[in-house]
């Protein structure tokens, strides 16, 4: 009788082998290209816009500040055609004080809401994936990508906005540490985008519908936003103060009091009464302007000492790092949290 070979089955069924991270980027690329794509039209738009408009605006700038003698009607003339300019790179500045919110709503937020909203995480996590790996695979590629593309904006929008902070020309120029502007250059901008990004991909685990997580993207990143730019960022580092003296040129003025001779500090009504006494000069019958510097001489010389507290405007660049430091370790902290939530919340 012929002996007939059984093959043994194993004990166990082999583990699937784990997709490769090189074929899981390549995936996420496939899922996302098209955001990735918009945000590549939207930022090269506007980089055009900024393009143009900063030959334009440069031309002027060296034409106005080449010109001599600087108080003949030829250059004030220059210098007024170089100022029409400004209200162009204000709205500019406006403009793009949305962008990382609209990529983060537009971009973070689809990226694991709609997985979430159609159920075809459920398909991904069958094919070798698992959770964590699946939402790093999305998350860290899409993040570096956003960020690299804000952070090479940003040196674009430094060039153009150069000749608006310049103090050789005879107009009010732009602080390098004003609230409109400063998170658009630098590192800071970047670090804002990164942060928009993180922020909509919570809210699209949290909520796990698009729209909603699109909008809440939207109101978490403005309220983040207004909070560091009106209370946050001027605390950065200890203001600096002046007594009865402007302060620099490039400094962004934090604020302004006025203290009798015991040190304590004075209202503006109190000021006002003190300004009835002389009628001939601006504000005795009305309200103080600060900047007027007959007011203020007029109340140094009765005793009241005005003290001006600012940040100067080489501390640039250490502002930027901090700030670029703090919403880098936000947006780490956000995706870490929306891992753990994949992890344990998403069956």
């Amino acid at each position: 009788m012929t002996a007939l070979r059984v093959l043994a089955r194993p004990e166990h069924e082999a583990r699937l082998r784990p997709v490769p991270w090189r074929r899981m980027a390549w995936v996420t690329w496939r899922q996302h290209r098209f955001a990735l794509a918009g945000v590549a039209a939207l930022l090269g738009a506007l980089a055009v816009w900024l393009w143009l408009e900063g030959l334009h605006a440069h031309h002027a700038y060296a034409v106005a500040a080449d010109c001599r003698p600087a108080s003949s009607g030829a250059c004030g003339a220059l210098v007024g055609y170089f100022l029409t300019y400004v209200s162009t790179a204000q709205t500019i500045a406006i403009v793009l004080q949305a962008v990382p919110a609209l990529i983060g709503a537009f971009v973070g937020a689809p990226v694991l809401a709609r997985e979430m909203e159609t159920g075809t995480f459920r398909y991904a996590w069958t094919q070798g994936f698992g959770r964590w790996r699946w939402t790093l695979a999305k998350l860290v590629p899409l993040g570096i990508a956003v960020a690299a593309a804000a952070g090479a904006f940003s040196m674009l929008f430094s060039w153009y906005y150069q000749p608006f902070f310049a103090q050789t020309l005879s107009f009010n120029a732009q602080v390098p540490l004003d609230t409109g502007v400063f998170d658009l250059r630098g590192v800071a901008f970047a670090a804002w985008t990164l942060a928009a990004f993180a922020i909509g991909a919570l809210a699209g685990m949290l909520i796990r519908r698009v729209v909603t997580a699109l909008a809440a993207t939207l109101a978490v990143y403005t309220g983040l936003a207004v909070a560091a730019g009106l209370y946050l960022r001027e605390h950065y580092m200890t203001p600096l103060l002046v007594k009865n003296a402007n302060a620099p040129g490039s400094a962004w003025i934090i604020g302004q009091q006025w203290y009798a001779k015991g040190g304590q500090p004075v209202s503006q009504s109190v000021l006002g009464q003190v300004l009835q006494g002389a009628p001939q000069l601006t504000g005795g019958k009305g309200g103080i302007p600060q900047d007027d510097p007959t007011v203020n001489q007029y109340l140094v010389q009765h005793g009241y000492t005005l003290w001006t507290s600012y940040q100067p405007g080489s501390r640039f660049w250490p502002f930027q790092w901090i700030e670029g430091g703090w919403l880098l370790a936000l947006s780490v902290l956000l995706i870490a949290a929306t891992v753990w939530l994949v992890r344990r919340r998403a069956a």
